[in-house]
């Protein structure tokens, strides 16, 4: 790999294990094992490199959002479940993303982005609604979370009503 792929792997590792609010310039060039100047150089600056670190990640998320089965089925909604452990990492760094969003217009244009294709994946605004109040009790408070089986219920009644 070259610089530019090393700063992205080190990026995302960063993301992961540190966050986005407590990821410096310094960690990221540590973490790739190259000059810090170097992130200036490929991608601008750290919160360009982290939203592409970000985006390449939450890539991998598109699978499962885009998921098999009905969106008003349990398969689809436990698969995102699933997700929310098994990737929990990704899911808080979008969730920071979020809040950078608000301050950096770069951020916000590649979460737009995301946000598209995840409506697309999902079959609409509604579902996309439902996945990211699901994500926080999921993130927060899994105990006491909704089941799939739950939101495949709550979704069908939901499209019964008048």
């Amino acid at each position: 790999m070259g610089n530019k792929e090393d700063l992205l792997a080190g990026a995302r590792q960063c993301l992961i294990e540190r966050g986005w609010a407590h990821t410096t310039v310094r960690d990221i060039a540590a973490a790739a094992k190259v000059s810090h100047a170097a992130i200036g150089y490929h991608f601008g600056s750290r919160e360009a490199l982290l939203t592409q670190a970000l985006v390449e990640a939450v890539d991998e998320l598109g699978d499962v959002l885009a998921g098999d089965g009905p969106v008003d089925g349990p398969g689809r909604w436990q698969a995102l479940i699933d997700s929310f452990t098994t990737h929990r990492a990704l899911w808080v760094a979008q969730l920071e993303a979020v809040v950078q969003a608000q301050r950096s217009d770069v951020v916000r244009e590649h979460l737009t982005k995301g946000q598209r294709q995840a409506r697309e994946g999902l079959g609409g605004s509604v579902p996309l609604a439902l996945l990211g109040g699901l994500m926080l009790q999921w993130l927060v408070d899994p105990e006491h979370a909704p089941s799939a089986t739950e939101v495949a219920e709550g979704l069908r009644a939901l499209t019964d009503m008048p």
